[in-house]
């Protein structure tokens, strides 16, 4: 029965009612609480089903305590959808020290604890205990980054394919516009779910592999596990095979003679599918029922703000993009964008500022050459590490006249662009016209950029282009601002230890704050989310691009001596600054001259220019003699 489409999708049985619906074809169960708004991926499904003629109601954050929790809306027709929400749920949970968070923006008025850690592993046996027989599709950014054996920082464990801990019996991976309409279909055929084998961006599992063609067998998750070597070669053949061109699938094996199959990717969206999908009729905001909690914090974020493309061939070591969006890019036209502007405007609390433009990168709005679309992207090539691609198309023009549109609406008096620009790509611009007209129009005071780090040797380990890159950009943007009469700023984005960081390193980029005259007021600690090259190197101490050792600083001391450096004026830090500095040897840092990043205790302490003149008091002795870089030696 066909139902209006106007309106929030069905939480409960008296929305159901009202609509005439005896049974809904899906029932999608998200971590997230109910937000019917583009940029939340249950709501983008959830409508794209809808609009192919498929009824789906919502069950958002139920309480995984609770088998009923899960069956307010009925048993679906065709199948359960589970998604842990927009972020993994343990990321949504914890820092990287793993320590609980005090604030979920995904939940009603920000309360944290709303969704159990691993939330698609949970919901899913919890359905299963319920429904034995309904069909279990999984998707989302937890489910997508977890199709394979996987690395888990949370528990410090190597765990399985996420299609076999959840029960469920397809990973819809990737964002999954295309896939889960060929799924519902296949499903509303009659095709049973064990059957359904042959859908791009989709994860199975099988008993059976004779008949699959132009695979891969990686190594079976009983021998990555016993052999993390292992485990890093078959996360370096998973990379080169993220294309819908040229990717092949992939077969891991798992006792009892099961195997999970990854198909190759779904292909890249058209502007026109891109379009279709930006004007479901979305509600574009939280549903009433949370307004008695406040809300839902994370609205706040992209309420006023346009995306305007989806992928990544920026390859950053530590980014999950390359294995959840692809590194083609995909966008959105004009005047899809326009459109949406225009909704914005007619908003009532609308103040005349577009928040953002962008998407992965902002600066992003074509392929990075003219033969992905027919060959794929290289496998054993980045676009724009170490070094700019002489094949990669430079062209801002198209980001640039959508810019120019979007200022020109009536009522819109600044658009922002906070999306991550990646500066590298702007300097290989030949023409100044988008700098310009970026530092002119398009920054709040300060723009944010993510040098990441000043070692070269670091940079390299994260895939980011090297330090004399970012400093070009500086001289760059400080020049325009100068010729334009702004007092604009940079905000860099600084991590440390990352793989390949030691104390070396990290006082490397404490002298060139040192220098900068700059202090942070925030520092992102690395931290290991699954199916990242950084994180395959942290466990297994790996590169699994050229298997070449890296070393991982995992001992929680040291990690916090390298934050504490990129903060080092802090007074809090002091201990950890001074501590690092003498297990590095470089007490020649602490003093009162002006390249010292410390000055010598005041409590008959003393230190000389000299690493053989130190003298350490006695109640100090034990913290200056660890040494923390034993292991590498």
């Amino acid at each position: 029965m066909e139902y209006s489409n106007k309106g929030f999708l069905p939480i409960c049985k008296a929305d159901l009612e009202k609509r005439g619906i005896k049974q809904l074809d899906f029932v999608y169960i998200t971590g997230d609480a109910y937000v019917d708004h583009p940029s939340f991926g249950h709501a983008i499904i959830s409508r794209v089903l809808e609009a192919h003629g498929y009824t789906v109601g919502i069950i958002a954050q139920p309480d995984w305590k609770k088998e009923e929790s899960i069956q307010i809306l009925g048993k679906p027709r065709l199948a359960f959808l589970i998604s842990a929400g927009n972020m993994d749920s343990c990321v949504n949970h914890y820092s990287v020290s793993r320590k609980r968070r005090t604030m979920d923006a995904y939940s009603p008025g920000g309360k944290i604890g709303k969704r159990p850690d691993h939330a698609t592993v949970v919901y899913g046996n919890l359905i299963r205990r319920v429904y034995k027989d309904v069909p279990i599709i999984i998707g989302g950014i937890e489910a997508s980054l977890r199709r394979m054996a996987h690395y888990d920082y949370w528990t410090d464990s190597f765990k399985r394919s996420i299609l076999l801990d959840s029960q469920a019996d397809i990973i819809s991976y990737g964002m999954g516009e295309k896939s889960i309409v060929e799924l519902a279909e296949a499903l509303n055929s009659g095709i049973a779910v064990k059957d359904i084998t042959f859908v791009q961006g989709t994860v199975y599992k099988t008993k059976d592999i004779t008949g699959i063609y132009d695979s891969i067998e990686l190594p079976g998750y009983e021998q990555m596990k016993a052999d993390k070597t292992l485990y890093a070669k078959s996360f370096g053949i998973q990379y080169q095979n993220t294309d819908f061109c040229n990717g092949k699938k992939l077969i891991e094996e798992y006792p009892g003679g099961i195997y999970v199959v990854q198909n190759i990717p779904q292909s890249p969206l058209t502007m026109q599918e891109m379009d279709d999908i930006y004007t479901l009729p979305y509600m574009r905001t939280y549903h009433p029922v949370y307004e008695k909690d406040g809300g839902i914090p994370a609205i706040t974020e992209i309420k006023f703000s346009l995306i305007s493309n989806r992928g990544c061939f920026g390859g950053c070591s530590f980014c999950a993009l390359t294995f959840h969006q692809g590194r083609t890019i995909q966008v959105r036209s004009h005047e899809s964008i326009i459109e949406e502007a225009k909704l914005l405007i007619e908003e009532p609390d609308f103040k005349g500022y577009i928040h953002d433009v962008g998407g992965p990168t902002a600066n992003f709005r074509h392929p990075s050459c003219e033969k992905q679309m027919t060959h794929g992207v290289c496998k054993n090539r980045q676009c724009l590490f170490p070094s700019p691609c002489k094949n990669m198309k430079v062209d801002h023009s198209d980001y640039l006249e959508l810019l120019r549109e979007l200022r020109a609406l009536p009522k819109v008096k600044k658009v922002f662009v906070r999306s991550g620009i990646r500066f590298d790509y702007l300097m290989a611009d030949q023409d100044d016209t988008f700098f310009k007209e970026l530092v002119e129009h398009h920054i709040s005071g300060q723009l944010k950029v993510a040098p990441e780090h000043i070692s070269d040797t670091v940079l390299s380990k994260m895939g980011k282009p090297e330090n004399a890159v970012y400093e070009r950009f500086v001289k760059k943007y400080k020049r325009l601002n100068e010729k334009l009469g702004k007092n604009q700023f940079l905000v860099p984005y600084l991590m440390s230890s990352h793989p390949g960081s030691t104390l070396k390193e990290a006082i490397e980029l404490a002298e060139y704050l040192r220098d900068l005259g700059y202090m942070p007021e925030q520092v992102q600690d690395f931290y290991p989310t699954p199916s990242t090259i950084s994180t395959v190197m942290y466990y297994t101490g790996l590169d699994p691009r050229d298997m070449k050792p890296v070393y991982v600083c995992k001992n929680p001391h040291e990690k916090a001596m390298q934050r504490a450096l990129i903060q080092y004026r802090n007074p809090k830090n002091y201990e950890l600054v001074y501590e690092a500095l003498m297990a590095a040897g470089r007490a020649d840092l602490i003093g009162f001259d002006k390249r010292c990043l410390i000055r010598p205790r005041k409590n008959g302490q003393y230190v000389g220019n000299s690493e053989k003149k130190e003298k350490i008091t006695k109640n100090n002795k034990k913290k200056t003699i660890r040494h923390v870089h034993k292991k590498k030696g």
